[in-house]
């Protein structure tokens, strides 16, 4: 079994939207032979829908990487440009946390 974290969590949930990504491609091809004005219409609004999500699906990776790397960057300069803050505020979270786990 998989450690339970962020990581893990973002694969399954990759995972399991691609499981839902092919069953809707399934099902819209076993729906193709079935008429109707309006099956129609809603097939093809479905198709649409697939293809764009398909689209994002393969440019959020790096979509998510740019923006965690811009978020590094950020606290990055925060730090270098507010030192003593910066310790003052990793102090002050650690006697948080000291105080709530030696409550337990």
């Amino acid at each position: 079994m998989k450690p339970f974290n962020n990581e893990y969590k973002e694969e399954q949930l990759v995972e399991d939207f691609k499981s839902v990504l092919a069953d809707l491609e399934a099902l819209l091809q076993e729906t193709a032979q079935t008429g109707g004005e309006r099956l129609t219409a809603i097939r093809a609004k479905a198709e649409q829908s697939l293809d764009a999500v398909k689209a994002n699906m393969a440019d959020a990776p790096a979509s998510v990487l740019n923006k965690a790397k811009e978020a590094a960057t950020a606290a990055d300069d925060y730090v270098q440009d507010n030192p003593w803050r910066s310790i003052g505020l990793a102090a002050s979270v650690g006697l948080i946390v000291g105080l709530l786990i030696s409550r337990r």
